[in-house]
Formats: structure tokens, sequence, C-alpha cells
């Protein structure tokens, strides 16, 4: 078997109109991922606040929080971690 090893570029305007409509159309990949997201974030903090960079309370209770509501037909994920800012939002999803 021959190993080889390269770079490759990929233009993120270009890559997240594919994960948007393949990757994200299944709900089942879609909700774990949202959940995903939320762990990442929650391990960023923690590696932030780890070096000295961000401050949280001391009694600090990490968490990611699935609700659903049938009534409104709706599932929130909500994570208590680092997160995107609003322009952050709309340009990456």
């Amino acid at each position: 078997m021959i190993h080889e090893s390269g770079n490759i570029s990929v233009n993120t305007a270009d890559i997240f109109p594919i994960i948007k409509k393949w990757l994200y159309s299944d709900k089942d990949i879609f909700l774990r991922e949202l959940v995903s997201n939320g762990n990442d974030a929650i391990a960023k903090l923690k590696r932030i606040v780890s070096m000295g960079d961000a401050k949280v309370d001391d009694d600090e209770h990490y968490a990611i929080h699935v609700v659903l509501n049938k009534k409104k037909k709706t599932i929130q994920v909500m994570d208590n971690g680092i997160g995107m800012t609003a322009e952050e939002v709309k340009k990456y999803i």
C-alpha cells in the first residue's frame, strides 16, 4: 500500500451550502450535531477558563439541555459553553 499525504484548501463559502443541504437535512444527524456542538462549546469554555482567559462561577455546572415542546412542535438545544456571536451565526450557519 502506498501512503501519500498532502494539503487541501477548502473555501468555507463553498462547503457550508453542501453541509447544510446534505448533512443537516437528516433530522437525526442534525440533532446529534447540535448536541455535539454544545459539547464542543463547553469544552472550549473550560479550556479558556483553565488558561485564565475567562472566568466562571466556582460552582458552575456545565450542561446541555434538550427541551421538547409537543404543543409548539419545537426542540430547543441549549448549552452554557462559549458560543458564536450573532454575526458569526449569520455568516456560518
